[in-house]
């Protein structure tokens, strides 16, 4: 008797893995955030060294997005976020073990590394599996997962800091992204493109030779230096890094700053760092959702997402008012609507960067620079942050600095991120449409 395979699990699942990637992801990145007081005080670490150990792990997490990238369009993502996934976790693991500052140092050097795959793959997969109709409300869904991890991460170790301490926090941390691995590595289902079999992918592959023969040295994708010359490439990348630049500081200094300004303890601090993560995850897919119902058919690919995103970034500039508010609920109210508008910008613009994009096959290179575009700005939200902590001994300026970048991605959304990314030039066209008729 002939068994029948399982059938394997559809989209709805992969969605809730792929949040649940990134919230994982996320959760081991506010993990430093919720213990600094604590490895501060252990480890005798100021302001200023506090901000380049928030900042390290984007050092490597920089460094590697772009090989990530390459793997992700080499290899797939099943097999490439696997790999990531048990790295950063492990490094999360031992971060709870350092006896000192250089190990301690390294173990988040080594979590950038492994986390560098995570969003590669999962637009790569969404560029593939999801239609452009429904792109925006699938990458929200996707992008969730990095508001829902600070708010679920800063209230799990925050209790759990309090309990058993910030190491054993590290390590429960860690072990979670294990336990995903499990379900990851028995049920997920490959891309349609990972999926297919030799023969038909030689078939479709002799089907777009012979449809876009006008176009055939670009069916293959344009690559690093093509999509380096398209100007809403670098549009997408900038616009990206100066909403991930608040995203950052919000994640590295928030809970130290309601501890510091508003005189709170870690357990109160944690609940009201993760008020407005909360927030911009609910509303974040919310608005997800309402780009794309509200974008006519064939808008999606002009471009026209950017509206949405320029918008989004203006609203999050209300940070700016933060230093003239003393209220700690107009506080998280101001808070809550700048990481929903945040939420939303980073989400749309990832989507909006796959709808521009001509080549599926540049799907993973291309999401792999807009990160390095927000992870430049990401590196310096830390670093820059406890230099002004540390000279003004105020947090105004800091805001401020982020509100500027805010109004500043709010303009370059809208008038960067208008042309394909990754088309071949006019002249080219026309050279190899003429050689076709002659």
């Amino acid at each position: 008797m002939k068994l029948q395979s399982k059938r394997p699990p559809g989209l709805a699942f992969v969605y809730v893995m792929l949040f649940a990637m990134t919230l994982i992801n996320y959760l081991d990145r506010v993990a430093l955030s919720v213990a600094a007081k604590p490895i501060a005080q252990e480890f005798s670490l100021n302001p200023i060294q506090m901000g380049y150990l928030f900042s390290s792990f984007l050092w490597t997490y920089l460094l590697c997005v772009i090989p990530a990238g390459i793997l992700v369009d080499r290899y797939g993502a099943k097999r490439v976020c696997s790999g990531g996934m048990a790295v950063w976790s492990a490094a999360t693991v031992l971060t709870g073990v350092v006896a000192s500052f250089a190990p301690l140092l390294a173990s988040r050097l080594v979590m950038g590394a492994g986390e560098a795959t995570t969003y590669p793959s999962g637009n790569r997969f969404i560029r593939e599996a999801v239609p452009e109709a429904k792109r925006g409300f699938a990458t929200t869904i996707f992008n969730a997962g990095t508001y829902a991890g600070p708010a679920f991460g800063a209230i799990l170790v925050g209790w759990l800091v309090t309990i058993v301490g910030w190491r054993t926090a590290f390590m429960i941390a860690g072990a979670i992204g294990f336990a995903w691995l499990v379900p990851w590595l028995l049920w997920f289902r490959n891309s349609p493109r990972e999926d297919a079999s030799p023969a038909s992918a030689a078939s479709a592959a002799n089907a777009t030779n012979a449809t876009n023969a006008t176009n055939a040295p670009a069916a293959g994708g344009v690559g690093l230096a093509g999509l380096l010359r398209s100007r809403s490439m670098w549009g997408v990348a900038l616009t990206q890094g100066c909403a991930i630049y608040t995203q950052y500081l919000f994640l590295t200094w928030l809970p130290s700053y309601l501890q510091a300004a508003k005189g709170m303890d870690l357990k109160q601090a944690a609940i009201y760092t993760a008020l407005p993560y909360g927030c911009a995850v609910v509303f974040g897919v919310l608005l997800g959702k309402f780009s794309d119902l509200i974008l006519k058919p064939g808008e999606a690919e002009q471009g026209k997402r950017r509206v949405i995103i320029a918008v989004s970034l203006l609203c999050s500039s209300v940070i700016l008012l933060a230093p003239l508010v003393d209220s700690i609920a107009l506080i998280v109210a101001m808070l809550s609507v700048s990481l929903i508008g945040i939420a939303t910008a980073t989400s749309l613009n990832m989507a909006l960067a796959n709808d521009l994009l001509e080549h599926t096959a540049d799907a993973g290179k291309a999401n792999s620079l807009l990160l390095i575009g927000a992870n430049v700005f990401g590196i310096l939200a830390p670093i820059v942050t406890g230099y002004i902590v540390a000279a003004t001994k105020s947090y105004n300026y800091a805001f401020g600095t982020a509100g500027v970048l805010l109004v500043a991605g709010a303009v370059i959304a809208q008038f960067m991120t208008s042309a394909r990314i990754g088309s071949a030039p006019a002249r080219a066209v026309e050279r190899a449409q003429s050689l076709r008729g002659a």
